[in-house]
């Protein structure tokens, strides 16, 4: 009877999680259609890993400037608001051990107990070259040091504790994976008000590689950050859709524990602006879009050159974003403004007539002095040489996967919101019913 309350329970609150869910994305608000099939479903493609487990993000690209996801760690667990980052793949907490130097957070330090991971363990090898390799015995504790690319950096030591999950299937397990213990943190002035970072990178130390080698999912997650403010983000492919997503295959040539795409050709209003082999990273620790230096100015000036005649003037006065306008008066969205503004797409060679489409709600942002602002910035002044980052504002109301095990990249219309979390209803509601 106990058991069969806490699924309720968790019905329950998995329903709730749902519209909230489907309220921060437009599209979503119908209610869930489907009736509830008491019949024992039978998976045309069973998942010989489990399932998978599905987070609920919070944040937004401006004004917070970032997107994170509430875990928790330890036994009894702690929460900890961990920002988003597919560019970088340690996973790291600000760390009591003690702290050198500790920045103001939402939660107290992680107090690690005598969870120290040693010098001989394989992933204290991962986050290390062979040349790089500091540590002098197998028993050594092993430390690391990882910086970004504002000038923010992290120094600490591995540790392995417990991180209660709550699969799609209905279980709740605990696995201990390692993650760094942060007591010496550098940050910039735009560094999140978070307790550490989710590194989601391509490296056997990131959480989803980790779970995937223990068989509890496989090496596959994704998101689906609203433009609204809030989203979601899953680990395994469970809720990946079959239909309506496109697939890209990963580039060979990308940049180490970075997800790159093949070479992209940039389109303004549909027609080619001549900007080829663009190799673009997505990047969810970036709240902006980085162009390199040619393409940033070549897409400056369409855009100015577009706007001759349109009744906007440039803000010299707001210094939000590098290049704002104003309007007559103050803005309250870019749809006020979407009018003036083409889209931009980014046309990939290595798949044929699918661009990803970068509408002006993609690269552009409402200033808190009610001027439009382009949230597409110079990379190569950023320090990101020819790179090119697809930040979180042009992946809002995206679907975005990434598929390791395929090694692709997907991304589909944010309003499949409403199938992938029927799906996990469903799924909930088969284990109530086969108990």
């Amino acid at each position: 009877m106990d058991d069969k309350r806490k699924r309720t329970r968790l019905i329950v609150s998995f329903s709730l999680i749902v519209f909230i869910l489907c309220a921060t994305f437009r599209g979503c608000s119908s209610a869930i259609t489907q009736s509830r099939n008491k019949k024992k479903a039978q998976s045309s493609n069973p998942n010989r890993f489990g399932s998978s487990a599905v987070f609920q993000v919070w944040g937004n690209v401006y004004p917070d400037g970032y997107y994170y996801v509430t875990l928790n760690v330890g036994n009894p667990a702690k929460p900890y608001h961990l920002d988003i980052d597919t560019g970088s793949d340690l996973t790291w907490l600000q760390c009591d051990a003690p702290c050198v130097h500790c920045f103001k957070a939402p939660h107290p330090p992680y107090k690690p107990k005598n969870n120290v991971v040693f010098c001989k363990d394989p992933l204290c090898a991962s986050i290390y070259s062979s040349k790089s390799q500091p540590c002098k015995k197998p028993t050594d504790q092993c430390d690391y040091g990882v910086e970004y690319a504002d000038q923010g950096s992290s120094l600490g030591v591995l540790v392995k504790d417990a991180f209660p999950l709550r699969f799609t299937n209905g279980s709740l397990f605990g696995p201990p994976l390692v993650f760094g213990c942060g007591y010496d943190q550098q940050i910039s002035s735009s560094h999140p008000f978070t307790d550490g970072v989710l590194g989601l990178g391509n490296g056997k130390i990131s959480i989803v590689s980790q779970l995937r080698d223990m068989g509890l999912t496989r090496n596959v997650f994704g998101h689906c950050l609203s433009s609204q403010g809030g989203g979601f983000l899953f680990f395994g492919d469970d809720l990946v859709p079959s239909q309506r997503i496109v697939w890209m295959p990963m580039s060979p040539n990308s940049l180490e524990k970075h997800y790159s795409s093949g070479p992209a050709e940039l389109l303004f209003g549909q027609q080619s602006t001549g900007l080829k082999g663009l190799y673009m990273v997505f990047d969810s620790g970036s709240s902006y879009t980085y162009f390199s230096s040619l393409a940033y100015k070549s897409t400056l000036s369409l855009l100015t050159n577009d706007l001759v005649g349109k009744p906007l003037k440039v803000a010299n006065d707001d210094h939000t974003l590098p290049i704002c306008w104003k309007a007559a008066k103050p803005l309250k969205s870019v749809q006020d403004v979407k009018n003036y503004f083409k889209p931009l797409a980014l046309s990939f060679t290595n798949i044929q007539s699918v661009p990803l489409e970068l509408p002006p709600e993609a690269y552009l942002i409402i200033s808190e002095h009610g001027n439009v602002c382009f949230g597409i910035l110079n990379g190569t002044e950023a320090g990101l040489g020819n790179f090119n980052l697809i930040g979180d504002i042009s992946m809002q109301d995206k679907m975005v996967v990434y598929d390791l095990e395929k090694q692709q990249i997907g991304w589909a219309p944010a309003n499949l919101l409403i199938v992938i979390m029927t799906k996990v209803f469903r799924s909930l509601m088969q284990t109530t019913w086969e108990s």
